[in-house]
C-alpha cells in the first residue's frame, strides 16, 4: 500500500493519569509501531485526555497537576500532546463524548468525513485543511488527498477491554458507539487473555473486527508499571519510582508534594 492509501490514524487515550507513568507513554509507542508494521495504517498523532475532577474517584487530584504532569512526560515526543478539553468541561464526560468532540474537531479542521473502521467510506475522507494551529489535526500529505482516510482509535489497556464486560458499568449505546463507530486498539497487560474478554461480551462479539490487539512477544517491564505502583512507592519513599515515572514528573511531584503522605 502507499502512504496516501493507507488508513492516517490518531491514537487517543482517556484515563486519570494520576500520575501518568513510564507505562501510558511506552503503550502508545508499542501501538504506533505495531499498527504500521501492518502495513495498513501510519499514526500520524498522540492524544492524552485526563478525565474531569469531578470523576470522583479516591485519591485523584487536581487536574490542574495532572495536565501538568502529562505535558511533562510528553515534552520530547514529536507525535504525543496533551489535550485539556475533557478537564475544562463543567463536569465529567464519558469516553464516548470525548471521542465524538475530537471527530467533531477533526471534521472542522480537515474536513474529514469518518467512517466505521471496518467499512471505509467510498466518499472522499479528506478535504483541504483548514487554517488552524492543531498540527495533530493537519493531513500531512500534500497530493492525493481525496484518497487519504483519518480515522481516530480509542486506546487502552486490557483492563479498560475487561471493564466493558462488567454488567451496569459501561452505557450499551456508548460502547457501541466506541467499538462500532471508533474502534479500539488493545495493548494486553500481564498476559491477559483478550480473546476470552472479548468472547464475554456481546458487544465486543460484535464489534470484534473493530478491535486490534497489539502482539507484543515480548513481556516487556512497562506492561506491569501503574499509576496506584507509582503512588505507593511515593508513599513509602521507594527508590523504584524511578522505574515508573520520568525524572521531570518526579520533580515536579516533589516540588508540590503530591500522593506523599506523612511516612513516606
Amino acid at each position: 500500500m502507499t502512504e496516501t492509501t493507507k488508513t492516517h490514524v490518531i491514537l487517543l487515550s482517556c484515563g486519570s493519569f494520576n500520575p501518568i507513568t513510564k507505562g501510558h507513554i511506552h503503550m502508545f509507542e508499542k501501538a504506533k509501531e505495531f499498527l504500521q508494521k501492518t502495513g495498513r495504517f501510519i499514526v500520524i498523532g498522540g492524544i492524552i485526555s485526563p478525565v474531569h475532577d469531578s470523576y470522583g474517584k479516591p485519591g485523584l487530584i487536581s487536574s490542574r497537576h495532572r495536565l501538568t504532569m502529562c505535558q511533562l512526560a510528553v515534552q520530547s515526543s514529536d507525535w504525543i500532546r496533551v489535550d485539556p478539553w475533557e478537564c475544562y468541561q463543567d463536569t465529567w464526560q464519558t469516553t464516548c463524548s470525548v471521542l465524538e468532540h475530537h471527530r467533531d474537531l477533526m471534521k472542522r479542521v480537515t474536513g474529514c468525513i469518518l467512517s466505521n473502521v471496518n467499512t471505509p467510506s467510498t466518499t472522499p475522507v479528506i478535504g483541504q485543511p483548514q487554517n488552524t494551529t492543531s498540527p495533530i489535526y493537519q493531513n500531512r500529505n500534500t497530493a492525493n488527498k481525496s484518497t487519504t482516510e483519518l480515522r481516530i482509535l480509542l486506546l487502552c489497556g486490557s483492563d479498560l477491554l475487561e471493564s466493558f464486560c462488567i454488567p451496569g458499568l459501561w452505557n450499551e449505546s456508548d460502547m457501541e458507539v466506541i467499538v462500532g463507530d471508533f474502534g479500539i486498539v488493545v495493548v494486553p497487560r500481564d498476559g491477559t487473555d483478550t480473546e476470552r474478554i472479548m468472547n464475554h461480551s456481546s458487544v465486543l462479539r460484535k464489534h470484534k473486527g473493530n478491535i486490534i490487539v497489539v502482539k507484543d512477544d515480548m513481556n516487556h517491564p512497562m506492561s506491569v508499571v501503574s499509576s496506584t505502583k507509582s503512588r505507593l512507592a511515593l508513599q513509602h519513599g521507594d527508590g523504584h519510582v524511578v522505574d515508573y515515572l520520568t525524572q521531570p514528573v518526579i520533580d515536579y511531584i516533589l516540588q508540590n508534594q503530591l500522593y506523599i503522605t506523612a511516612s513516606g
